[in-house]
């Protein structure tokens, strides 16, 4: 027999599960689909814990009799999607006729697990209570003793039952069994608790060239109130649509990490239109954790690093924007800006980026979010606020010639840097006055001209300052004339 000792008022337990079911000894297979919600992988017990999805599929034992029975799968997670639970018994042993989900969920979620089995509630003293079979375990318990009177609990110690205590939901079946015997089962349900999400470190390197150190690793968050012990664990990048609304919608220290072999590395396939990554060996998950897995082997990447100066956006508005006092000075912000090329699918995740410092130690600079990245495309992050550069936009010169339908308007941008290096600065322009517009004149050539943007390469030497002077000239049809 085991004991628990408990407050007053009942929290939990000291239990065992009879059961006429029993875990395979073959593993369970997870598949984890990816989560953005920080309360998974936060270490605050608040928050939607409840977010992410995966589906299970869990080898049973059934230990069965001929003809109709109840059985009951103990140990299930909290989040359970009720709806969709499906146990299939091998060989037609076996089919369900009906079952009922009994969810494991607040301060009476062991309790729930004894309903059904005998009991000893015990008062502070250590004397019982009441002994039988406990019949309900929410607002107090309901115990039937052996000659079939009940007596309600409010106030007790604890609870004594035989053998240990399960906790998460358990699943009530009635099955019709073709004959007697042992049979094997596999229980598969999607729960809640569980998701994981990309997990980059890019440690810049020295020298005059952007090179990049990059590590991807893949978190796993476990809240789903159970413990996962080898399971065989997919990971799947993309985002397929979930209907129900329930689904799924600290820096660290870093230390020298050893060489991971790629038989260690998950293996990637594609499953329809996602990406999926296969463990190579079996992993266990704790109840509470967020656990880190190699996603690829550590590689050194060339990168581009940009300081920004950038004004407006892409957009257009429906006619041409004549308002003298539209989009007229700009912030004095420069941001710092990194770029690197995928070597292979990135899944969305976010990259810590790391920088040394005069002592060679490696100090965190930024961190970005890379969205789902294909093989050969761009990922591009801010890594911050620079403290040492500094902008400012303003209007030389504004025209409307309304009979003409034409309008010029003229900029000077003015750069300084306070730090002791020279410095390149991005200038990054959009004329969003209309979408027919021509580069009248600038003091340097464009680095870049599109539709929208228009971007110049500007230097500014240690302790000081360049500027930038350019005129845009935009102009439009007689349909397109704006209203007074």
């Amino acid at each position: 027999m085991s004991k628990l000792p408990l407050c007053p008022l009942a929290f939990a337990i000291a239990a065992s599960v009879a059961t006429a079911a029993t875990a395979a000894s073959a593993p369970t297979s997870l598949t984890l689909y990816r989560s953005d919600d920080a309360a998974l992988f936060s270490a605050a017990d608040n928050g939607s814990v409840q977010a992410g999805y995966a589906v299970a599929r869990e080898p049973r034992q059934l230990q069965l009799k001929a003809g109709l029975q109840d059985i009951s799968l103990g140990g299930l997670p909290q989040y359970l999607d009720a709806e969709a639970l499906a146990l299939s018994v091998e060989g037609g042993a076996a089919k369900v006729v009906s079952q009922r989900l009994r969810l494991g969920q607040g301060q009476n979620a062991a309790l729930g697990s004894l309903i059904g089995q005998p009991v000893d509630v015990l008062a502070t003293s250590g004397q019982p209570l009441a002994s039988g079979t406990l019949l309900r375990a929410g607002d107090g318990l309901l115990v039937q003793d052996a000659s079939g009177r009940s007596s309600l609990i409010r106030e007790f110690a604890a609870v004594r039952a035989q053998g240990s205590f399960q906790t998460g939901s358990s699943l009530e079946l009635r099955v019709d069994a073709s004959h007697a015997g042992t049979a094997s089962a596999i229980l598969s349900y999607p729960t809640g608790g569980l998701g994981w999400r990309a997990a980059y470190v890019g440690t810049l390197q020295p020298g005059n060239s952007c090179k990049l150190q990059f590590e991807s690793r893949a978190s796993i968050a476990n809240r789903s109130g159970r413990d996962w012990s080898g399971v065989q664990l997919t990971l799947v990048a993309g985002e397929p649509q979930f209907a129900k609304p329930s689904a799924p919608r600290p820096m660290a220290a870093y230390a020298a990490r050893a060489k991971v072999d790629s038989a260690e590395l998950p293996e990637q396939s594609s499953l329809a239109d996602y990406r999926t990554y296969a463990l190579p060996a079996p992993v266990d998950l704790p109840d509470g954790s967020v656990s880190q897995v190699p996603l690829y082997a550590t590689r050194t990447l060339d990168c581009e690093r940009t300081a920004l100066y950038e004004n407006a956006g892409g957009w257009v508005p429906p006619q041409p924007m004549i308002n003298r006092d539209y989009a007229a000075g700009g912030n004095s912000a420069i941001v710092s800006t990194l770029q690197l090329r995928a070597f292979d699918s990135l899944p969305t995740g976010y990259l810590r980026v790391l920088a040394a410092d005069r002592q060679g130690t490696p100090q965190f600079i930024g961190e970005g979010r890379i969205n789902d990245t294909p093989k050969g495309s761009d990922a591009h992050i801010t890594l911050g606020t620079a403290f040492d550069l500094r902008g400012e936009r303003e209007r030389t010169a504004f025209n409307v010639d309304k009979a003409g339908r034409t309008l010029d308007e003229a900029f000077r941008i003015t750069l300084t840097n306070a730090g002791d290096s020279a410095r390149t600065i991005t200038i990054r322009e959009h004329p969003s006055r209309w979408r027919q517009w021509t580069l009248a004149s600038s003091s340097l050539k464009p680095s870049q001209q599109t539709t929208d943007t228009l971007e110049f390469q500007v230097n500014v030497p240690a302790g000081g300052k360049a500027t930038l002077d350019y005129a845009v000239h935009y102009q439009w049809t007689a349909e397109q004339q704006p209203q007074d």
